[in-house]
């Protein structure tokens, strides 16, 4: 179906942060499959765990215990504040288990009344039906019928709005950390704490959308650890799958207590390729050494950024963003920018407000920031020239 606005380019290898064409042209990847592609392309300890798991199972549904899964589940728990976990396949997958957490939990409780979560301005959370409504974006909503009910979006941020959302049907908070697909915007650690304070004195769900920021990519292994708060609920993906599909649906035990055996499931979640992959994705991202490892290149590269600001005011007005999920604001529309730096062999991803995305793998070095630095160095200077001679021959 013609859904996808491709770029005419396809790839057959990819090592590294290089994806390369059968021709054998290489491009920088910093854009990572949108945040997907964690520790890179080939990555060795990845492909043996796929290909070991492989040889011995693939499928067996959740109808049987998977001892791979239960131990991904362990670790994942053990390192943040959940103590239960469900496996999906999508970021959009998790959200939805978090939602149906969410309104279960008060149906458990005998106040069924309250499903209704609040929103932010410019969220993304997915393409089904509940994540387009959460999200609010007409532009995802428009001709796919009735908006679901039970979400009341607020400004990004905007904690006096927030404050007024709350009703007597509202079950949580649902919110991203950083906003990827909505522009690169951090939501300040001081109103996440407020946010989680809120949540406290009305007895709400917190529920933060880590899909995009989770797993290592904001320098932490969770995003919500630089607000030093604990939410009650979490979705993670992409980064957690190193390219494989997965989603998770993170919860502490009491936010969880109206998900018993039958209310919900998945054939796939939690497949023993998958389980493989995730647990050797966290072999790596919790290392000693390698989360401090993106925070220390996230800094680098930020700097180097503002270099390029500065030679290029015409082009780029601002970074944005933490550790490795940072966002160029754009002047220039960001479209052009995304085709220019493309064709310097750098691969980005656009975002809203004009932002365009740099997402390198979290295993980027010095060399490949500064190797990206030049490409969009060259790619604005290339951009800007088209620009006179349009503006000359217009005249």
């Amino acid at each position: 179906m013609p859904v996808f606005a491709r770029s005419p380019l396809a790839f057959e290898r990819g090592e590294g942060c290089w994806l390369i064409t059968a021709e054998g042209d290489r491009y920088l990847d910093f854009a990572a499959g949108i945040a997907v592609n964690s520790l890179g392309h080939g990555h060795p300890h990845l492909v043996e765990a796929l290909k070991t798991q492989a040889e011995k199972l693939w499928h067996v549904s959740n109808l049987y215990s998977i001892p791979e899964g239960e131990r991904l589940a362990k670790r994942l728990a053990d390192n943040s504040f959940a103590d239960v976990v469900f496996f999906a396949n999508s970021g959009a997958e998790a959200l939805e288990a978090s939602i149906k957490l969410a309104r279960k939990h008060f149906h458990h409780k005998g106040e069924g009344e309250r499903y209704r979560l609040i929103t932010f301005e410019g969220a993304f959370h997915g393409r089904t039906l509940a994540t387009i409504a959460a999200g609010g974006q007409q532009k995802y909503l428009e001709g796919f019928g009735p908006k679901v009910e039970g979400f009341d979006q607020v400004p990004f941020g905007d904690l006096a709005a927030v404050e007024a959302a709350i009703g007597p049907e509202t079950a949580g908070v649902l919110v991203e950390p950083l906003q990827g697909e909505g522009g690169v915007r951090v939501l300040p650690p001081s109103t996440l704490r407020a946010l989680r304070e809120i949540c406290d004195r009305e007895g709400l769900l917190l529920v933060v959308d880590e899909v995009q920021c989770g797993v290592g990519r904001t320098g932490k292994l969770f995003a919500y650890e630089h607000a030093g708060i604990l939410p009650d609920v979490m979705a993670i993906a992409k980064g957690i799958g190193g390219g494989f599909p997965m989603g998770a649906c993170l919860a502490t035990r009491e936010a969880a207590d109206g998900m018993t055996a039958g209310v919900h499931g998945s054939t796939f979640g939690g497949n023993p390729l998958a389980m493989a992959v995730g647990n050797a994705v966290l072999d790596v991202v919790l290392a000693p050494g390698f989360l401090e490892h993106v925070q220390q290149m996230g800094l680098l590269f930020r700097q180097r950024l503002a270099e390029v600001i500065d030679a290029h005011p015409s082009s780029v007005a601002e970074v944005r963003g933490e550790g490795l999920l940072l966002g160029l604001r754009c002047v220039a529309p960001n479209g052009d920018v995304v085709v220019a730096l493309r064709g310097e062999g750098l691969l980005t991803v656009g975002a809203g407000e004009n932002v365009v995305r740099l997402l390198p793998p979290l295993i980027a070095t010095e060399v490949e920031i500064g190797e990206a630095v030049a490409r969009i160095d060259r790619g604005l200077s290339a951009l800007e020239g088209r620009m006179i001679g349009a503006r000359g021959a217009a005249e």
